[in-house]
C-alpha cells in the first residue's frame, strides 16, 4: 500500500550497520534464529502468485530421553481479493482461490499446521454495524463450504488446518458466533472453538454480530502437537492465554483482525510474552490491506463518518517459550510465515525457568472466587 512502511525489520537493516544490527535484533528478538532452506517451488509459486514467504527454524536442545518433536507451523496473511460490494460468492470463491494456491505450496513445502487469519472468507464488515449482506457470509462449522473445500486440503497434504470464521449455529437458533474451526490431518472437523472476548472499541464493537464463546479454553491433540485457538480480542487478557496452558497447548494460534493506530504497538508483545508465560509457542496471525465498504459509518468515538477503518498492519509472527520470536511478515504484503519448531522446547523451558511449577493457581482462584461476588471488596491496606 502507498504510503506504508513495509516492515520494521526492512528499516532496521536499512539503516543500522551489519555488525550492530546483529546486536540490536538479538536484543529485540531473542537468540538469532537461522532462516529455513525454503523449496525452489515454494520460492517460485510466491514470486508468481505475489505474495512474501519466508521461514525460520526454533530448535530445542537434544535430549537422551526423547526424539526430537519438530512439525512445521504455517500462518497465512492477506488481503481480500474482491471489493466489498462485489457479490458475496464471487468475494468468497476469489478468497478460496487465492488462500488455497498458497495453502496448496505451503503443503507441497512440508508444512504440518496452518492458520488462516481471523474471518478469513470474508471482509472485516463488523466494524460497519450494518447486518445486511454481511451476515450472509457466516456458515456452517461443520459442513459449510470454507470448511468442505478445507477439509480436502487437508486430508490430501495430510495437513491440520484452523480455518477462523463467521459461524452460522443453525441447531441454536440461527445464531452468529467468531469461530475457529479444527480441521485435522485426515480432512476431519475435529472440533470449534469460539472467540471468547468481544471488542467494544469503537469500530470494533463486534457484539452486534456476536457475544461472547461458550466453548472454554479448548485444546485440541492433534497429531503433531496440542494446539488452542484464542481469537484476536483474546490476547488482550493474560488469564484467556493462561488457561489455554492449563488445559495443556503447546502451540497457540491468535487469528487477528487489527488495524495501525489502534494496537499497533501492543502487537508484538501481547503474544510473546504469552509464549514466554506459558511456556508454549505463540502464532500471531493478522490481515493486511484497508477495506473500503459500501456506506460510510462512525466510530462511536467523536470521529467523522468514513468508509474504511484503517490499514491492518500484517506483521504476522511466531515465538516461542524461551523468549525469541521470528521477524514478521510486511505490513503490507500477503504472505505465508513458515516455522519448523521442536516441541520439546516447552518442557525444556518449564524445567529451566520454572513458571509453571511456580505459578499459584490455588491462591488465584481462591482471589477470583471472592473477587467475582457481589459484595466483593478489593484488599487495600490504609
Amino acid at each position: 500500500m502507498a504510503g506504508e512502511l513495509d516492515s520494521l525489520e526492512e528499516v532496521l537493516k536499512k539503516h543500522i550497520p551489519e555488525g550492530e544490527l546483529n546486536e540490536v535484533t538479538r536484543i529485540l528478538y531473542g537468540k538469532q534464529l537461522k532462516e529455513l532452506e525454503l523449496p525452489a517451488e515454494l520460492l517460485a509459486n510466491a514470486e508468481s502468485d505475489q505474495y512474501q514467504v519466508k521461514g525460520y527454524c526454533i530448535p530445542a536442545l537434544s535430549e537422551e530421553t526423547r526424539p526430537k518433536r519438530n512439525i512445521k507451523i504455517g500462518l497465512i496473511q492477506n488481503k481480500i481479493v474482491e471489493p466489498t460490494d462485489a457479490p458475496i460468492q464471487k468475494q468468497v470463491s476469489a478468497l478460496h482461490a487465492r488462500i488455497g494456491g498458497i495453502i496448496e505450496a505451503a503443503g507441497k513445502a512440508g508444512v504440518n499446521v496452518i492458520c488462516l487469519q481471523e474471518a478469513w472468507t470474508m471482509p472485516f464488515a463488523f466494524c460497519t454495524r450494518e447486518k445486511h449482506p454481511w451476515c450472509q457470509f457466516a456458515e456452517s462449522a461443520e459442513d459449510g463450504p470454507s470448511t468442505l473445500f478445507l477439509s480436502e486440503l487437508a486430508a490430501k497434504y495430510r495437513m491440520v488446518i484452523i480455518s477462523p470464521i463467521l459461524e452460522r449455529d443453525e441447531a441454536h437458533g440461527d445464531v452468529l458466533w467468531n469461530t475457529a474451526v479444527i480441521i485435522d490431518h485426515t480432512g476431519r472437523v475435529m472440533g470449534k472453538t469460539r472467540k471468547n472476548h468481544i471488542p467494544r472499541v469503537g469500530d470494533f464493537n463486534e457484539s452486534t454480530y456476536y457475544i461472547e464463546g461458550n466453548t472454554g479454553h479448548r485444546v485440541f491433540a492433534t497429531v503433531y502437537g496440542r494446539i488452542a485457538v484464542n481469537i484476536c480480542y483474546g490476547r488482550h487478557h493474560p488469564p484467556n492465554w493462561m488457561m489455554y496452558g492449563v488445559n495443556g497447548a503447546e502451540i497457540v494460534f491468535n487469528p487477528s483482525a487489527t488495524v495501525g493506530g489502534l494496537s499497533e504497538p501492543m502487537w508484538g508483545i501481547e503474544a510473546r510474552n504469552a509464549a514466554i508465560a506459558n511456556s508454549y509457542f505463540t502464532c500471531a496471525i493478522n490481515r493486511v490491506g484497508a477495506e473500503t465498504f459500501p456506506r460510510e459509518f462512525t466510530s462511536a468515538d467523536g470521529k467523522g463518518a468514513h468508509k474504511d477503518f484503517g490499514h491492518f498492519y500484517g506483521s504476522s509472527y511466531i515465538a516461542a517459550p524461551d523468549g525469541s520470536r521470528t521477524p514478521g511478515l510486511s505490513r503490507v504484503r500477503d504472505g505465508l510465515l513458515i516455522g519448523d519448531v521442536d516441541l520439546n522446547l516447552c518442557r525444556q523451558i518449564k524445567d529451566k525457568w520454572c513458571f509453571r511449577m511456580t505459578q499459584r493457581l490455588d491462591l488465584y482462584a481462591t482471589s477470583l472466587t471472592e473477587a467475582v461476588k457481589h459484595d466483593f471488596k478489593p484488599d487495600i491496606v490504609y
